[in-house]
């Protein structure tokens, strides 16, 4: 029986066996026309496509794996109705593919059927609103169209939908960039901040994304009114304080913190913080008001003795900073430091203080033998401590050089090389051994020690020893007169360090007349200018910049004297004008300099451009 059947059934099996091989020839045949018709596409041959994709489109299992390359063929040949035929044949066969639709509706909308158009769109947006994956997938098509409103327009619908006004904050900021609407971008972002786990994200996504000025200023604007919107919520505050500590602006980020640490009584951690970062940043004024705060609200905290030494620290750097150099303030200073060393008492902790003090009576007061005694006195009372012992040896190697003892200063130099073999604190003294050297008029023996500083891994000593060592090398080996001319102005520099200003001055005054022409009279000025800036004497330091401006505009100088010209117009001078001119030529004339992004921002803030 069962033979019987087989029997019976195989003419049946050899003819289905025949329709599927014939199923399998057509499929592979297809397939390879496709590829074919896509080749002819990339080489731009858009009427051989056009033959192959045509019979194809007539196969409804096969038009949707031309349908891209197929309407690019007719756009191409501007054969719009048949593109026409083949959308709503595509769309018939999908049961209203939404995506087949948004082809259909541009096509329409290209026609100047607007009308119709948008009915196909809102018909879309219905269609693809009811989940996320539909939804994202629709809104890379909308995208691609460069609809970025029908885009946003879309996330609303799912949002709405599925009633969560977040979703998709990311998807959306992007969206409103590119439609050119910075403000709502921002505001898409910063909702996406909200969850602390982004917080990170979102910041790394704003310093790579707001490049420019105006899209900085913007989010500043942005996050002020919200702090004022939302006065409860720390959120925008922490973002503001964010954001004003990456532009250095710590005084302004300091009024937000603040606000939030009495707010929310941090006891000063967040305050303290900013503090700190405003100190290594150099803005010392900001950092002396934050941590007067600190000192003022919080006087029985652990950290206490380190913030009132950094305050005075702070106030140390602005009174030095400030030319000239006011005696009373520095006694003044002096007597902040002796207050807290008898309040605190002397300890590893206020050690750093008392450091502080002696270098203000050698560098400031010219009491050399008080700062002699109060450093040595420092090195008895540290208890051991190598590294703190070994920083008030090249003190007092300073102080050494302050005396003319340069065999005093070089021994104790060399000690902490030793001691601090291959440290930072090693480089130094060895930079400070080559800088003796270099005073001694000694340029070879420096020269070789400046070379081995180079490589040193600290930036600020490899940058010095560099500098040095070019400058020994550019002004040596020719002739004797090139030698003497840096033999002399090694010496000025000497004198400079000594504070034997006035000496130093009317020697100046005869050797940029002994050497003019030589390649350092550009370097006597800058040293007469930076001199005279110290000591106030505006005019004349001026007249000093702008001669380097005018006779060395190529020289590596150049550069450095057109922006302390303009930072002398705007700080000292009080003629903004003036100052904005200054920094624009600068911007113009040196565009790769060191100093551009500080005279842009300068230069803006005179203008106006900062939001308050």
């Amino acid at each position: 029986m069962k033979s019987e059947v087989c029997v019976l059934n195989r003419p049946f099996f050899k003819f289905m066996c025949f329709a599927f091989f014939l199923f399998i020839g057509i499929y592979q045949a297809s397939g390879q026309d496709v590829e074919l018709g896509i080749e002819y596409v990339k080489a731009g041959e858009y009427e051989k496509a056009k033959s192959i994709f045509q019979k194809l489109a007539k196969n409804k299992d096969i038009a949707g794996s031309i349908h891209k390359p197929y309407l690019q063929t007719l756009y191409k040949l501007k054969e719009v109705d048949e593109a026409e035929k083949f959308l709503k044949k595509q769309i018939k066969w999908s049961e209203g593919n939404p995506f087949y639709i948004l082809d259909y509706a541009h096509l329409l909308e290209e026609q100047k059927k607007k009308e119709e158009a948008d009915k196909l769109y809102n018909q879309i947006l219905e269609k693809c609103k009811v989940t996320d994956e539909l939804t994202l997938k629709m809104v890379n098509e909308l995208s691609s169209y460069q609809q970025h409103d029908l885009a946003i327009n879309l996330i609303e619908k799912n949002r709405l939908y599925f009633k969560d006004i977040s979703k998709f904050p990311l998807q959306v900021g992007r969206l409103y960039k590119l439609a050119g609407k910075p403000q709502e971008m921002l505001e898409e972002y910063l909702n996406f901040g909200r969850d602390i786990e982004n917080r990170e994200i979102l910041q790394g996504m704003l310093q790579d994304e707001l490049r420019d000025e105006n899209d900085q200023a913007l989010l500043e604007k942005v996050l002020y009114a919200k702090v004022q919107k939302f006065p409860e919520d720390p959120y925008f505050s922490e973002m503001l304080i964010w954001h004003l500590t990456q532009k250095k602006e710590f005084f302004k980020a300091f009024i937000q913190a603040r606000a939030l640490d009495k707010r929310y009584k941090r006891e000063g951690a967040q305050v303290a913080d900013l503090g700190f970062v405003a100190y290594q940043n150099k803005d010392f004024s900001s950092a002396g008001k934050v941590f007067e705060y600190l000192v003022k609200e919080y006087p029985k905290q652990q950290n206490y003795p380190l913030w009132r030494r950094v305050l005075i620290n702070s106030k140390e750097e602005v009174i030095k900073n400030t030319y000239p150099v006011n005696q009373s303030d520095i006694r003044i200073l002096i007597q902040e430091y002796t207050k807290l060393l008898n309040e605190l008492g002397i300890n590893q902790r206020t050690l750093e203080a008392l450091r502080s003090k002696g270098l203000l009576y050698g560098f400031y007061l010219n009491e050399k033998d008080t700062a002699i005694a109060v450093l040595e006195s420092a090195i008895k009372l540290s208890t051991g401590n190598k590294e703190f012992v070994d920083k008030c040896k090249l003190d007092l190697g300073d102080i050494y050089v302050l005396k003319s003892e340069p065999w005093e200063a070089t021994l104790l130099y060399s000690q902490v090389e030793k001691s601090e073999k291959d440290s930072p604190m090693g480089y130094e003294a060895k930079l400070r051994n080559a800088k003796l050297s270099y005073f001694k008029g000694d340029f070879e023996l420096a020269k070789d020690v400046l070379d081995i500083l180079k490589q040193a891994t600290t930036r600020e000593i490899a940058n010095d020893a560099m500098n040095l060592s070019l400058l020994i090398q550019d002004n040596t080996g020719i002739d004797t007169t090139t030698d003497q001319a840096l033999k002399d102005y090694a010496n000025i520099e000497l004198m400079l360090f000594q504070h034997r200003n006035e000496e130093a001055m009317s020697e100046m005054k005869n050797l940029v007349k002994k050497h003019k022409g030589h390649p350092l009279e550009d370097e006597f000025m800058y040293l007469m200018a930076t001199t005279y800036l110290k000591e106030g004497k505006l005019d004349e330091a001026i007249e000093q910049l702008e001669k380097i401006v005018e006779k060395f505009p190529t020289d590596i100088l150049g550069d450095d004297a057109l922006y302390i010209l303009a930072k002398t117009y705007q700080e000292k001078k009080n003629q903004p004008a003036k100052a904005m001119k200054l920094y624009q030529e600068l911007l113009t004339k040196y565009p790769g300099s060191i100093y551009g992004a500080d005279a842009r921002k300068r230069f803006r803030n005179l203008r106006g451009d900062t939001i308050n």
